[in-house]
């Protein structure tokens, strides 16, 4: 069983620099045709100072922690019997290519279900700009099959 001592568990902050090149890709990769996405002069014309982060990209970059499985290590998660059980986002302000993120993710719950046949680690990140203002929760739940 997963302790639960870790529930409020802390990772320290890392921060990420948005770059042009990464969304462009993103688009690309996501089959993304607004040019909003990948021209400057198009993303300029609809209103935004830079090119805008498309939803689920934050996901992308927080995958640039130093240890992206830190937490998963900590509690001694085995690969083998980990699935992805959620994924979902609170958007607070829209982020452009050349801010600076940052990412603090901490355990926010962990509980079983199934007479601990599955655990579940929820964990929160919170994603501010370099001017510290808000931009986005991100909250994923991690399942461990235990049989």
């Amino acid at each position: 069983m997963i302790d639960r001592k870790y529930i409020g568990h802390v990772e320290p902050a890392f921060e990420v620099l948005v770059e042009k090149g990464r969304l462009r890709f993103f688009a690309k990769a996501t089959g993304q045709t607004d040019p909003v996405y990948t021209d400057d002069a198009a993303a300029h014309a609809a209103g935004h100072p830079a090119l805008p982060v498309p939803p689920t990209f934050l996901f992308c970059l927080e995958m640039e922690a130093p240890d992206p499985a830190a937490i998963r290590n900590l509690l001694g998660m085995d690969y083998r019997r980990l699935l992805h059980g959620e994924q979902d986002f609170v958007y607070e302000r829209m982020a452009y290519a050349g801010d600076v993120l940052r990412f603090e993710q901490s355990i926010e719950d962990i509980y079983d279900k199934k007479n601990g046949a599955l655990e579940f680690v929820v964990r929160k990140t919170i994603v501010t700009n370099q001017r510290r203002e808000p931009v986005a929760q991100l909250r994923t739940v991690s399942v461990l099959r235990n049989s």
